[in-house]
C-alpha cells in the first residue's frame, strides 16, 4: 500500500499538469478557485491535504470533474 504521502504527491503532481495544460499559473488558479497562491503550490508540492470541497473548488477552475484530478492516486496505483 502506498504511504499517505505519495497520495499527496501524485494529486499535486496531477493538478500541476492539468494547471499548466490548461494555460494557467498559480496565481491564475488560486484566484479563480478563491484560493491564496500559496496553497496551491502547498497541494502542488504534496505539502497539503486538500478537503472534498477544496478538491471541488480546484476542478471547477480547472473545468474538469473532481475524479479527473483523483486519477491515478488510488491504493493499487504504483
Amino acid at each position: 500500500m502506498r504511504s499517505e504521502r505519495s497520495f499527496l504527491i501524485t494529486f499535486g503532481l496531477r493538478v500541476r499538469a492539468i494547471r499548466s495544460q490548461r494555460g494557467m499559473t498559480q496565481e491564475a488558479l488560486a484566484a479563480e478557485a478563491g484560493f491564496d497562491r500559496t496553497y496551491i503550490s502547498l497541494i502542488e508540492r504534496g505539502q497539503r491535504n486538500a478537503s472534498l470541497l477544496n478538491i471541488c473548488r480546484l476542478a471547477a477552475a480547472l473545468k474538469v470533474t473532481p475524479s479527473c484530478l483523483l486519477e491515478g492516486t488510488s491504493s493499487e496505483a504504483k
